[in-house]
């Protein structure tokens, strides 16, 4: 079994709160803090320094994170080879999606593989994209699955699901009509996700490709979740730019429209990512087996 104090060590080091580990781990945080303290004491250095609230840690603290994130990935991987051997799936599957696709995307694909696979404990992270490589690269998941175009040399980008971000309003807002050219695009009051979104990136970069740049755009807001965005254009006005899959319901049931753009189609793809030299094994194999299988991929 994988030492606990290690486990402690990992989630002190994941969250950089004390009080969030015992949390997470059900104990005591005097018995987080012993724990900590013992591996101190083992291998002879600090592991977290303390500036008033905030905890951090120290280079050693860093050097211990990468191995031990490698130890439990490696910890996992031969339990649930075991468990194979057993005749059974089990083991732990951490995963990581972007907002859209953790939202609206993905929980159906979950639900089959938890159905098949009853012995393995999954776990899913949601952020946008750039949060979401973030934890691929420190190893805090198996699995990312992000929106927007590949950026980061460090990770490998596998190409999943091929997605549309329309243009919506409101039905009972008669102001916008229903097709606009571009420059009329750049008048409508726009509600967009936040910097940092795989969203707004392909946003960014579709309309560079027409000569046009955020700055141009007649943004009224920036909101952190698409479901931000869809409350408030349906309880205001002007327009938001959302994944196809994100509005499904509300245009089925007419409370949102679709505004026509035809000189910007707003097309993605949705990705797996891993960091580069990484290849799918274990359970992460078993996950990517499930999905071609479900997405005829």
């Amino acid at each position: 079994m994988l030492d606990f104090r290690l486990q402690v060590f990992l989630s002190v080091a994941t969250k950089l709160s004390f009080t969030k580990a015992s949390e997470e781990m059900f104990i005591t945080q005097p018995a987080v803090t012993r724990h900590i303290k013992e591996l101190e004491s083992e291998l002879e250095v600090r592991l977290f320094d303390r500036v008033g609230n905030k905890t951090f840690l120290t280079p050693a603290g860093e050097l211990l994170l990468s191995y031990a994130t490698q130890i439990l990935a490696l910890h996992n991987e031969a339990k649930f080879e075991i468990s194979q051997l057993k005749g059974n799936a089990e083991g732990v599957f951490r995963i990581g999606a972007s907002t859209t696709i953790a939202q609206y995307v993905i929980p159906p694909a979950l639900a089959g593989f938890i159905k098949k696979y009853p012995g393995i404990k999954l776990s899913m992270i949601s952020g946008n994209t750039e949060y979401i490589e973030k934890k691929a690269l420190k190893g805090e998941i198996e699995l990312g699955i992000v929106e927007g175009k590949p950026s980061n040399p460090d990770i490998h980008y596998t190409p999943f699901l091929n997605d549309e971000l329309l243009v919506f309003t409101s039905c009972s807002n008669k102001e916008i009509p229903e097709e606009v050219s571009n420059e009329e695009f750049c008048n409508i009051p726009l509600v967009l996700r936040e910097r940092g979104s795989g969203t707004l990136d392909i946003i960014g970069k579709i309309i560079q490709n027409r000569g046009i740049t955020l700055k141009k755009l007649n943004i009224a807001m920036y909101l952190g979740s698409t479901e931000s965005i869809k409350s408030f254009i349906e309880n205001g006005q002007g327009a938001g730019v959302v994944s196809k899959f994100a509005i499904e319901r509300e245009l089925a049931k007419g409370i949102f429209r679709i505004i026509k753009t035809p000189g910007l189609q707003f097309t993605r793809q949705f990705y797996f990512i891993m960091p580069q030299g990484g290849e799918p094994a274990g359970i992460t194999k078993l996950f990517f087996n499930h999905i071609e299988n479900r997405y005829n991929i």
